[in-house]
């Protein structure tokens, strides 16, 4: 049990990457808050994890100060601490030429996508400095090393997630909270054709799987995997690291 009495919250987890990694987490031996603004798919989460582990749901908005402050407290609440921060709630707007994207989406894609780091360190960085410690996960994004056209916005908010998570670490390692990120290339998730601009057919996947050395999209397991890694105590020097799991796309 990698992860054996630590308390974590995943946003975004009701379902793709977020939903791997709470899996994976409470199976590892962790106390899960689940976290999505749709609430049927956070329940699903829960009742999935099961037996294998313990989660509880708490829905919330990751982009509203109330919302992130509410998640913390769900958390201290319902299972007495925190360790653990995982960021993944993320949204894209549609693969297309960037002044095509109207004001509210680059609006709500920032929003999501970064404002919600400042809102989770705003509100868990004091209860990990009363604790000693703890490890903050933001899921980056390849988008963010090596963009892809027609996703612009998207692209810069990733490169702004990565650039705080080094930031971050520096800052925050006097207190013993290490932040890294972790990098998908292209995946099964919810978003896949929204980052394609076009239908998920077996065609289409094949343009980009080409541009992906291994071959394939990343999946759910995939992240999760190294998710945990940069969570155990196995990862207690990294902090700033930024892991691609991509396939050798950014190579």
């Amino acid at each position: 049990m990698r992860l054996d009495g630590k308390i974590a919250i995943v946003t975004g987890a009701g379902s793709g990457f977020g939903a791997g990694i709470a899996q994976r987490f409470a199976a590892e031996g962790a106390s899960v808050l689940v976290n999505d603004i749709d609430a049927a798919a956070g329940e699903r989460v829960c009742a999935e994890i099961g037996n294998a582990g313990s989660a509880a749901f708490h829905g919330a908005d990751v982009s509203d100060d109330g919302g992130m402050e509410g998640l913390v407290q769900a958390a201290l609440d319902r299972f007495g601490g925190l360790d653990i921060f995982v960021n993944n709630a993320g949204i894209t707007h549609r693969n297309q030429p960037m002044l095509e994207v109207d004001e509210a989406t680059f609006d709500r894609v920032f929003a999501v996508n970064v404002k919600s780091l400042y809102l989770s360190a705003r509100h868990a960085v004091p209860v990990f400095r009363a604790r000693g410690g703890g490890v903050f996960i933001n899921i980056a994004s390849t988008a963010g090393v090596r963009p892809r056209p027609g996703l612009t916005w998207y692209n810069g908010s990733k490169g702004a997630a990565i650039t705080l998570t080094k930031s971050m670490a520096v800052e925050l390692a006097p207190d013993r909270i290490r932040v890294c990120a972790v990098n998908p290339v292209i995946g099964e998730t919810g978003l896949t054709e929204s980052f394609m601009g076009a239908p998920d057919t077996p065609e289409n996947r094949a343009r980009f799987e080409a541009s992906i050395p291994l071959g394939r999209f990343s999946t759910p397991e995939d992240v999760a995997g190294a998710a945990l890694y940069l969570a155990s105590d196995e990862a207690a020097l990294l902090t700033g690291a930024c892991l691609e799991v991509d396939g050798g796309r950014c190579i």
